[in-house]
């Protein structure tokens, strides 16, 4: 199992349009065969920085989401052009 966070932080004046890139992106990740779970936040306090919880069943999966055509046009056609900052968490199941 894979699983990460991505943070990223964006203007304010592009928070709905982030908002609503993000809303797409999960609809059609969440449909895909090797995804766990796909979770958008918005971090408490700093409402411009935003964070995904991401789950994949293997590296497969995972890079079958990168691979994607939603992918291509709400991360890297919309989100990406739009950060500031971005980072990635790799995490390691303790159970």
């Amino acid at each position: 199992m894979i699983s990460f966070t991505v943070r990223m932080k964006f203007s304010p004046e592009d928070r709905d349009e982030v908002t609503e890139l993000l809303r797409q992106l999960t609809e059609a990740s969440r449909q895909e065969p090797g995804c766990l779970a796909y979770i958008p936040h918005r971090v408490e306090g700093d409402s411009d920085t935003f964070l995904i919880y991401e789950q994949y069943t293997d590296k497969a999966a995972e890079a079958a989401h990168r691979q994607s055509a939603h992918f291509a046009k709400f991360a890297i056609g919309g989100l990406y052009q739009r950060v500031l900052e971005r980072s990635r968490e790799d995490l390691t199941a303790i159970v």
